[in-house]
């Protein structure tokens, strides 16, 4: 999906409510598209990390706005991922795997070494 809107009026279908009452949740995943405008941007919290800091920011269970139900944090979350890599959920380690080692991420571990 490519609008937190969209992924907002899934989760009303999926769990009850209206898009409204999810959408916060999907615009805090998206977030990252500020910085990064391309499909990129979902290896920041697109991963079982993200889904964690999503549930520790809202914390575990949040009221629906339309009817006050509480809704487990971490299955919308999980939805949201899951849309957006084709029903997985990848860890921060798959996410970052390819991401070459460059010298200015070392600073500081050379002193360690010494």
């Amino acid at each position: 999906m490519s609008h937190p809107y969209h992924h907002a009026r899934s989760s009303a279908r999926k769990y009850g409510g209206i898009a409204d009452d999810y959408i916060a949740i999907h615009n805090w995943f998206d977030q990252t598209k500020a910085h990064i405008a391309d499909s990129r941007h979902r290896l920041i919290l697109h991963n079982s990390f993200g889904i964690f800091l999503c549930e520790q920011q809202f914390c575990v269970t949040f009221a629906r706005g339309s009817d006050g139900k509480h809704i487990p944090t971490r299955i919308i979350a999980e939805q949201h991922v899951m849309e957006d890599f084709g029903g997985k959920i990848p860890t921060l380690e798959q996410c970052l795997r390819t991401t070459a080692l460059e010298p200015w991420m070392r600073k500081g571990a050379i002193n360690l070494a010494d």
